[in-house]
């Protein structure tokens, strides 16, 4: 059963960060509901003040620059990122992402800003953006500051925001020359969460013969979404080999801690880490070669 709030029903983003700074002891943001809501019928949230800003619209928007690249209101919805023409062009990944979020309704109504501010480590959104190493630009009433999404995730369901912060907007900076960015996560039911999940970047060098960059995130592979760094060094300046998978792959198996529950045991996340990891980084080298021919 939900417990009694005070609704309030927010119409500009200063409205909101008056209200934060004003109720900021106990309160709750929602902008679709699609997670809170279930939390709060279980009891496992109760906030006397509830802030709507569904129709913030100042936090509605898709923009991209050539020099800066792209960003993304908090308030933006699933399917407006899976629908857009710029996305599609500029970052086909997370149109890809997206369309293996949950139902049509669900994208329709939940945002990318809800999302990522529920902090579940098994969401689609986080190991993608920072395989994209995105940005998040959050405000309080006096003050902005960005952080990369990485250090966002603090733990299971819990983010850097602090008390009277906002998730104002996502950051994508333009994705380099030779690079191509792959994500799958494996479920037994399809656009249910996932299990575990791996989003891999992979930048070569100009002849193509090397890696030059790399990043690996995992998803429900710990309490966060998980950066394999030593995993992404293993690839810097090699050449694509079973032997570099293999390595890359075990690395990021034991560097990932998971836990067991009703889904999976711990043996075996650790297990689609290191398969999902060799599969994802193969498949965006071989991507990116691609781009050598264009």
């Amino acid at each position: 059963m939900i417990r009694d709030f005070v609704y309030f029903k927010a119409g500009t983003v200063k409205e909101t960060l008056d209200l934060l700074d004003k109720y900021k002891d106990d309160y709750k943001i929602i902008c679709g509901g699609q997670s809170l809501l279930i939390l709060m019928r279980q009891g496992l949230v109760a906030p006397a003040n509830l802030i709507d800003i569904k129709k913030v619209t100042e936090l509605s928007y898709i923009e991209f620059d050539l020099k800066t690249g792209l960003k993304i209101g908090a308030a933006t919805t699933h399917r407006d990122i899976e629908k857009s023409e710029i996305i599609k062009k500029h970052y086909p990944i997370l149109v890809y992402m997206e369309e293996n979020i949950a139902s049509n309704q669900t994208r329709n109504w939940g945002t990318i800003g809800g999302n990522l501010c529920h902090g579940d480590p098994t969401g689609d959104p986080g190991p993608v953006f920072i395989a994209l190493n995105a940005l998040v630009k959050i405000a309080d009433k006096k003050k902005e500051r960005n952080l990369l999404l990485e250090d966002f995730f603090v733990d299971y369901f819990e983010t850097a925001l602090q008390d009277g912060e906002l998730l104002l907007e996502i950051q994508i900076p333009i994705i380099a020359p030779l690079t191509a960015v792959a994500y799958e996560k494996f479920n037994i039911i399809q656009n249910d969460q996932g299990i575990v999940s791996a989003a891999v970047s992979i930048t070569l060098t100009k002849d193509g013969d090397s890696c030059k960059d790399a990043r690996i995130v995992l998803g429900g592979a710990a309490s966060k979404p998980l950066r394999i760094k030593e995993a992404e060094q293993i690839l810097m300046g090699k050449k694509l080999t079973d032997s570099l998978l293999k390595k890359a792959g075990e690395k990021a198996s034991e560097l990932a801690d998971p836990v067991s529950d009703i889904h999976a045991s711990e043996t075996y996340r650790r297990y689609l880490a290191e398969v999902l990891t060799k599969r994802m980084v193969k498949k965006a080298w071989e991507q990116a070669l691609t781009y050598m021919k264009r």
